[in-house]
């Protein structure tokens, strides 16, 4: 934690990692280092590469000067030479897995309250031979963490997954009655932690009409159905499942404060349709604080300077608000 800068109270150092070097996470961390708002609710540190950040700003005709430099912790691990925009390699996706595993160090350490990530490729990492699909699964081996899950959290809309980055064939495999007891668990201790006393919860059905009585599907029978119970009998406010179809459009209207997906794209398509500069993506079920944009690297428009830092932004609120809740928990 550090002072502000009237000397009133401590804000919480929150490390945003840069993302791919050759994406639009270079220029969206520059364009959040200029909010005031950012300046207000944390002390923000940049993990990253100082030259890349620099072009980034000269992309978009801003000056990076030392009030900026003194934000930025300088990896070293994109040689400018190599670097370019627009495109996945190896050099990038290594460099974007070398600024998580930094920052999570740092976390762990205590030295910051929260981490941020930018954007990253999953062919880049790929052909750097990390060996994750993504942010969410990096994290949780390198806090050694083995129950978690993603949650994206909208203004109207939270949405937790029981399983995201895998085919979807792989994903009907998944939908057994512990992991999804585990993600409900998952959620309802983190929607308290938002400050929802008494969360509501409600668990989609992975078949059409949530298998309309096993109609469609055995799978809300054998499974779904008996997760709900369980975590009901432990006291936590659940229902379902829902229809898929229509579960979401409620939590949106307020019936409830968040849905269970049972795959990625279930739920990652409602909660972006709902809020995609807004959303945030955060990892639940980690021992330290994690949110990161809800958008991709968007090769296409790197080094144009035309990216939108909103998601940004609004994942360094949260994040700050999280650091927030956890400083001041018992």
């Amino acid at each position: 934690m550090t002072t502000n800068s009237t000397g009133g109270a401590a804000l919480p150092r929150i490390a945003i990692t840069m993302g791919d070097p050759a994406g639009v996470g270079p220029e969206i961390a520059v364009k959040a280092l200029a909010h005031d708002e950012v300046l207000q609710l944390c002390d923000p540190l940049v993990v990253g590469d100082l030259a890349v950040l620099r072009r980034a700003a000269e992309a978009m005709g801003r000056e990076f000067g030392p009030s900026l430099e003194r934000r930025v912790l300088d990896v070293g691990a994109m040689a400018i030479a190599d670097h370019a925009w627009g495109s996945a390699t190896a050099a990038g996706g290594r460099a974007a897995a070398t600024y998580v595993e930094r920052s999570v160090e740092l976390a762990l350490a205590g030295e910051v309250a929260a981490i941020v990530t930018g954007p990253i490729n999953k062919d880049a990492i790929h052909q750097a031979q990390v060996p994750f699909p993504g942010h969410t699964e990096m994290l949780a081996s390198l806090t050694g963490t083995e129950d978690y899950a993603m949650m994206l959290v909208g203004p109207d809309l939270h949405v937790a997954h029981v399983s995201t980055h895998v085919s979807l064939r792989d994903a009907i495999d998944r939908v057994k009655r512990r992991r999804i007891e585990t993600v409900i668990a998952l959620t309802d201790e983190a929607l308290k932690r938002e400050g929802i006393a008494a969360p509501r919860i409600a668990v989609a059905g992975l078949n059409p009409h949530a298998g309309e009585g096993g109609m469609f599907g055995s799978e809300e029978i054998d499974e779904i159905e008996p997760a709900v119970r369980g975590a009901a009998q432990r006291g936590i406010e659940v229902s379902g499942p829902h229809p898929p179809d229509t579960v979401f459009l409620f939590a949106a209207r307020g019936r409830y404060d968040a849905v269970i997906a049972m795959y990625h794209d279930q739920g990652h398509i409602p909660a972006k349709l709902a809020g995609f500069d807004t959303s945030v993506n955060v990892t639940i079920g980690l021992p330290i604080v994690r949110s990161s944009v809800d958008h991709g690297t968007a090769y296409d428009i790197a080094g144009t300077g035309s990216a939108s830092e909103s998601s940004l932004v609004e994942a360094i609120r949260y994040a700050a608000r999280a650091a927030h809740a956890r400083a001041e928990a018992p």
